[in-house]
This record gives C-alpha cells, structure tokens and sequence, in this order.
C-alpha cells in the first residue's frame, strides 16, 4: 500500500498559510471561523481548520499531525485519512459555531485522527502527560482533559476537540470492521499411509 504522506502536506500547507497570516493583514480575520457570519460565509468552517493563533499553536498541531497521522495513513489508506481529517475538521467547527464567537486550529481535525487511531491501534505506546502510556489510554486523559476545560473555560475550544475525538472513534470503528482481514493459512502436512506404516514397523515394533 502506497502511503501519500498527505499529513506532511498538509503540515505544509499549514505552515505557508501561517506565514501569509503574518504578513497580510486582515487574512486571519477574513478566514476564521466567526459564528455571526457562518451562514453568510460558509467556507470558513473549512479555511478556519488552517489557520493558527501563534507559532505555539501551529506547532503542537503539527507534531501531533504528522506522529499520528502518518501512522493512520498507513493503517487505513492516504485518501480515507483525509476523509477522516477533513470530516473531523469540519463537523468540529459546526460545532464551534453554537459555542464560541470565533475558533480557528486544526485540533478538531487532529483530534478526529487520534480518535481514529485508537480505535485501528489502541496499544501503540505514546507520551501523554510525560509518561509512555498505550494510545487508547491516552485518549481516555485527553478526551477527560477537554471536559473538565469546558467546564473551566480558557481560550481552548475543548468542544471542538471532544466533537473532533468523537468523530474519530466513530470512523476508526468503520475502518476498523471494514479493513481487509488477515487470513491466516494452515498447511495441512499429508503423511501418505504406506510411509506412516513404514515408520511404524521400523521404529515402532519391539
């Protein structure tokens, strides 16, 4: 299976609209998700997924994008990591839309990347929180981490990376049941009769 490193490209991508974002003034505002013009502007569900708020920001994101989605790229094809991607990112910005008054990142997207992977490797080992720990353990942390934000809000969208992880689960599980199985093949080894007769007598007799 051919891998089409599309989470480097899409880092990529990330990184060049960052750099636009610093030097043309008003492209961030332009582009961001703002829920008072969502209706009027729909395209910012998806251009919000790329842009970020400081190179901080944009570089977690990327560490996290290329670490798990390269892995799930390999596991489930380059272009179903981009449904997933993509899907992930888009339905956590509509639900942006009912929380916040503006929201931009791509951690709904990569969030729905984690998710997924969870579900197709669960025990692969990861570091969260300092501490190597198996991905579905980690996931358990994050996804506690993000309700106990909402509940004690800061400028993170933990609404977006709940809906984003959540939406992951749902298509890692499809993936999942839908994958090629492994078949595993039994070699039958025939003994002919007269041979296993033959070995009787010669080593068997008294």
């Amino acid at each position: 299976m051919k891998v089409k490193f599309y989470a480097l490209w899409l880092s990529f991508i990330m990184i060049i609209i960052f750099f636009l974002q610093n030097i043309i003034p008003g492209l961030t505002e332009t582009f961001l998700l703002d829920s008072s013009k969502t209706l009027s502007e729909p395209w910012r569900i998806v251009t919000s997924i790329f842009l970020h708020s400081s190179i901080t920001h944009l570089l977690f994101n990327l560490f996290a994008l290329i670490l798990f989605g390269l892995i799930l790229e390999k596991e489930i094809k380059s272009n179903n990591f981009l449904i997933v991607f993509f899907v992930s990112g888009i339905i956590a910005s509509i639900f942006s839309v009912f929380f916040y008054d503006a929201a931009l990142g791509a951690s709904g997207a990569i969030f729905g990347v984690i998710g997924a992977l969870t579900i197709m490797r669960p025990t692969i080992a990861v570091f969260a929180f300092g501490i190597p720990m198996p991905l579905f353990i980690a996931s358990i942390l994050w996804v506690g981490a993000d309700v106990i934000g909402y509940f004690n809000p800061t400028n993170i969208a933990n609404l977006a990376h709940l809906s984003g992880i959540g939406i992951g689960f749902i298509m890692g599980i499809f993936y999942r049941v839908n994958s090629p199985k492994k078949k595993s093949y039994v070699h039958k080894i025939e003994i002919p009769e007269h041979q296993l007769r033959k070995w009787e007598v010669l080593y068997l007799k008294n």
